[in-house]
């Protein structure tokens, strides 16, 4: 939800939360499919899509390497053996090994734009206030507005929660690896996404030092030979959280107009 900035690996929060369970389930397992179908298609690639296995560790709780959402969902989802809880270095008592699908936004969103418009679609760019101030009637206008609903739809749940990453050059990497503290190690289409943080409440988009130290050393202690990889960029990004997420319609009344909308936001 932070576009190119998010290494783009799906593995919702256990956390996530719509407005009940089932429809929190059914978002999940409908948006994985969505993107296992994209990555096998032919245009996989172009779309920013494949799979990749992950293994998650944790010296501190078991509950951290679980995830109830997607254990019966992705293709793999089994506790680490003890010799894979060897395969980085720490004290890891707990582990899980999964596989699941990364989406590139960098990709992903430009593949998006063009079939979009190859099948018809017309992009309008303006600045609205308001719902009242779009420019023309629509049968349906879908709200993914972001962080900006928070103005927008006067909404006071939404916030930012700020996320910092490293993308670093290191074509050996082939699994992604997570470790305490928000720690992960994520590999891309060209470059390895080093995070993180994750700060409630933050509108800082400047590139923090000391974030990018800690992430440094979090996940060169997890993944050594990163020590070696060329740092290609530096990227901050606010994550729209909203608990629980907005999915949800509502009926706009413009004048003697009835706008239908269906909101979607607060992903983060």
């Amino acid at each position: 939800t932070t576009s190119y900035v998010a290494a783009g690996l799906f593995r919702p929060g256990t956390s996530f939360s719509c407005a009940t369970d089932e429809i929190t389930r059914k978002i999940i397992n409908d948006s994985y499919y969505h993107w296992d179908d994209i990555r096998q298609t032919r245009d996989a690639s172009l779309a920013g899509v494949t799979q990749l296995s992950v293994y998650i560790f944790s010296s501190k709780s078991p509950h951290i390497t679980r995830n109830s959402y997607i254990e019966n969902l992705v293709p793999v989802y089994r506790p680490a053996t003890e010799e894979e809880l060897l395969l980085c270095p720490g004290h890891w008592k707990f582990g899980s090994f999964f596989t699941t699908v990364l989406t590139e936004c960098r990709l992903y969103l430009p593949w998006a734009k063009e079939k979009f418009l190859s099948n018809g679609g017309k992009i309008t760019e303006c600045t609205i206030q308001s719902f009242a101030d779009l420019p023309q009637k629509y049968d349906v206008v879908v709200n993914c507005t972001g962080l900006q609903a928070k103005i927008l739809c006067n909404d006071n749940k939404l916030v930012p929660i700020r996320g910092q990453v490293i993308k670093v050059k290191a074509p050996w990497i082939k699994t992604a690896f997570y470790g305490d503290y928000d720690t992960y190690v994520i590999p891309g289409f060209e470059t390895v996404t080093l995070g993180g943080v994750r700060q409630y409440d933050s509108y800082n988009t400047e590139i923090c030092k000391y974030d990018r130290d800690a992430i440094k050393e979090r996940c060169t202690t997890l993944v050594p030979s990163l020590k070696t990889a060329s740092i290609v960029n530096e990227l901050v990004g606010l994550r729209p959280h909203r608990d629980p997420v907005r999915i949800e319609s509502e009926i706009f009344r413009r004048g003697i107009e009835n706008i239908k909308i269906v909101h979607n936001y607060g992903h983060g």
